[in-house]
């Protein structure tokens, strides 16, 4: 029982957003159950070139189709609404050092919050976080860190200690088959807490998104524990974790007289042929 999610984040990808808040509202009942989450950030460029992959952004069909399902997980996730500043996409290595540099020096509460403001500066309030005073004013003003730590912040991610943490860290997600993020890897416990097996999980399984944009009365809203288009059900399975999936609500129609009709009109259709058939011999 239990076990660790990997969680490999960048503050340039949304979906690394979405899937750091559905982890933090989540863990203490994944706790419950033994499972620890680590976020750990990387540098998503070195990732996409590591791994050969073109972003999305980089692809106009892609980019086209990344509005919409923007506004979809937007929508799903009950978050106000958003879009890429001008400037984007950003190079994330200054914050991304920067947050590799507070995790190491601060309580994880810290590290996790102030994280979380470098996608709130970039997308909502379309501040380049890539540039030093910028990031400096986000740490004074709402990370609550004084102007002599915000200083040092910034040095330090000029120094090759941090610049290397950085890469290693980006270096273990692209050994563990990362071409993307948000990024997964998950470890299973055995009933000894020893390790009993690993996966890796990334993806955008996004049919909770297109029932609730079409038939937004079709599935139950009470309980959201699994329902996360980046497919945290799968590593909910792949831990063992008792949880609820897709609740489809039933419409005002009469499901059996509708079977009954199709298969009278299927029927029917049968017959017709039959008798063209032998009308023809």
């Amino acid at each position: 029982m239990g076990g660790t999610i990997h969680a490999y984040f960048d503050c340039v990808s949304p979906y690394s957003y979405f899937a750091f808040l559905h982890l933090r509202k989540h863990r203490a009942v994944l706790a419950t159950h033994g499972v620890k989450i680590e976020i750990h950030p990387v540098f998503l460029g070195g990732i996409n070139v590591g791994s050969g992959n073109t972003p999305p952004w980089k692809l106009p069909a892609k980019a086209r189709y990344s509005e919409y399902d923007r506004k979809n997980a937007v929508r799903y996730f009950g978050l106000p609404e958003f879009t890429a500043p001008s400037f984007f996409p950003i190079l994330s290595l200054l914050p991304q050092r920067a947050i590799t540099y507070i995790k190491a020096h601060y309580p994880a509460s810290k590290f996790e919050e102030t994280f979380l403001l470098l996608w709130q500066w970039l997308f909502y309030r379309h501040e380049d976080i890539s540039q030093p005073a910028v990031l400096t004013r986000l740490l004074t003003e709402d990370a609550g860190f004084t102007a002599h730590e915000a200083e040092t912040i910034i040095a330090a991610t000029g120094e090759q200690k941090w610049k290397d943490a950085l890469l290693a860290r980006t270096k273990e997600a692209l050994d563990r088959g990362a071409f993307g993020a948000p990024w997964f890897w998950v470890v299973r416990e055995g009933p000894d807490g020893k390790e009993e097996e690993t996966s890796m999980f990334f993806g955008s399984d996004r049919f909770v998104a297109i029932i609730q944009y079409r038939y937004n009365n079709m599935y139950d809203h009470s309980d959201r524990q699994c329902l996360f288009p980046n497919r945290f059900h799968y590593i909910w399975t792949f831990l063992n974790l008792p949880f609820d999936d897709i609740k489809i609500h039933p419409g005002p129609l009469k499901a059996n007289e509708l079977i009954d009709s199709s298969n009278n009109d299927n029927k029917s259709k049968d017959d017709m042929t039959e008798s063209k058939a032998k009308a023809k011999l």
